[in-house]
């Protein structure tokens, strides 16, 4: 058998698996973030690993299984972040998240030097202050005092596999989020670290998802509770892992959405796939020599989760399903939109200083309106996602959900709607990541291949588009973006 560690945004999920992937059982612990004015969102490592401690006993114990039954571990961890680390291995500052979009000065500084376009091509993804080497060169020039201790960079499954292992290293999807990798070369990018004034020496070694990095650490078998002989796969970052789990390892199984606190399109491919307005990127897939272009939205589960705690009785038990339900069926917005860039925006605008708006809300509208305009609001900026896809040469006629939001019947069929093509929902929804991370960890121990990811997520329930619903919904996609034009220079002059 194999744990899993999947470390979210908000909690650390460690999942049991047989020698397949398939999953027995899983265990969730939670822990904070910090998110603040001027576009500051961190968390402490050393709550990663107090969760990962935590969520291995609690899932041990749970699932009545010996220690000695454990022999392998694989971590999957939310990307783009910062994990700054002095010359002991031990954070000098808490980690910047992948949300964060302080870096802003620092992009500029990479674009001048290396041409928003050039970058683009070489690294698969544009330059933002959301990726990990602006939010690097921000510690830089803004925390003097920390930066001399810094040594070393890495992101947040990395941390991990640090504490389990004593080996510092990430793999390269994880390294083809942070705007440092050079994705043709497959090593970090020397042009890049030249504009970026940061020695080579900060960066971590780059292995492949399926490498054994080693067993546990004396110290790590004990506060886990596991035997030191436990072997530990390096793993990869959520997002890619994620289409794994559902079960797109190549280009013939199609494209899939993940419904979490940010939210996501994407699939597999044998190469990068360019957009000539770079509204998407592209990660180095978990799979060897594959590729999962994607487009992603800084807050599509994150604008749910806000609404249904703002319109709660109780914000810290929010009622989520059933908001979600009252919102499905035949409720007409009545011309109320929502623009969902609550943390900025990634896909498709590249804009950190967008912000969330509710536009043409009148005295008539109810919670239910509210709350269909969010769902609405994110189903529509994925569908420019989409269209940008397909605007590149993608075909994406059919998409499987997966992420907390696909269990919601009501919001699966406002999305066929607005797409217009059908919507799966498959047997691992939350638990998409846990699953790749798991057969991926499988395939590094030698247990199985990637294909078996294929039969471990079946789908369960299809959403067909209605057309004339989705003829309406391409007139009021026209809208949403005309809103997001004519706001933009508020947001950018509010900045």
């Amino acid at each position: 058998m194999l744990i899993a560690h999947d470390l979210g945004t908000t909690g650390n999920k460690a999942s049991l698996h047989d020698d397949t992937g398939r999953l027995l059982a899983s265990v969730t612990v939670s822990y904070p973030a910090h998110f603040a004015a001027g576009g500051i969102a961190e968390q402490y490592p050393g709550h990663w690993w107090d969760a990962v401690v935590s969520a291995t006993r609690s899932l041990v114990e749970r699932a009545e299984v010996q220690p000695s039954e454990v022999t392998g571990l694989v971590v999957s961890g939310q990307m783009m972040g910062a994990v700054l680390l002095d010359g002991d291995g031990r954070p000098v500052r808490p980690a910047i998240i992948w949300a964060d979009t302080r870096a802003a000065a620092q992009e500029r500084e990479l674009s001048d030097a290396l041409g928003d376009e050039p970058a683009y091509r070489l690294l698969g993804h544009r330059l933002n202050p959301t990726y990990s080497v602006e939010k690097v060169m921000w510690v830089r020039d803004n925390e003097p005092d920390v930066w001399r201790r810094v040594r070393r960079f890495c992101v947040a499954k990395d941390y991990i596999v640090l504490r389990l292992t004593g080996r510092l290293a990430t793999d390269r999807s994880d390294a083809s989020g942070t705007n440092a990798y050079d994705q043709f070369a497959g090593t970090w990018s020397s042009a890049v670290l030249d504009a970026a004034r940061l020695d080579a020496s900060l960066f971590p070694e780059i292995v492949d998802s399926v490498t054994v990095m080693g067993t546990l650490t004396p110290d790590a078998a004990d506060a886990l509770g596991l035997p030191a002989e436990v072997r530990v796969v390096m793993g990869g970052g959520d997002g890619p892992m994620a289409a794994v789990g559902s079960g797109i390892v190549a280009p013939e199984d199609g494209a899939y959405v993940c419904l979490g606190t940010s939210s996501w399109i994407s699939f597999a491919t044998d190469a990068p796939l360019h957009d000539p307005h770079r509204r998407t990127f592209t990660f180095d897939n978990v799979v060897p020599g594959s590729f999962v272009p994607t487009a992603t939205m800084q807050a599509g589960g994150a604008s749910v989760q806000w609404i249904s705690e703002a319109l709660s009785s109780d914000p810290t038990r929010p009622d989520t399903a059933a908001l979600t339900a009252d919102a499905g069926g035949d409720v007409d917005t009545d011309g109320l939109y929502f623009l969902p860039y609550l943390l900025g925006e990634r896909s498709p605008y590249w804009n950190p200083d967008a912000r969330g708006a509710f536009v043409g809300i009148a005295r008539h509208h109810t919670r239910a309106h509210l709350m269909r305009a969010v769902l609405e609001g994110v189903g529509f900026n994925l569908l420019t996602c989409i269209q940008a896809f397909r605007a590149a040469g993608a075909t994406l006629d059919r998409i499987d959900a997966v992420g907390g939001g696909a269990q919601s019947d009501a919001w699966l069929s406002i999305l066929a709607d607005i797409w217009g093509v059908p919507v799966r929902r498959r047997t691992i929804v939350s638990e998409a990541n846990s699953l790749g991370a798991a057969v991926t960890g499988a395939v590094g121990l030698g247990l199985t291949d990637f294909s078996a990811a294929r039969s471990l997520s079946e789908v369960t329930a299809e959403f067909t588009p209605d057309p004339h619903r989705h003829s309406a919904y391409a007139q009021r996609h026209a809208r949403f973006s005309a809103a997001y034009d004519a706001l933009e220079p508020w947001f950018t002059e509010g900045a």
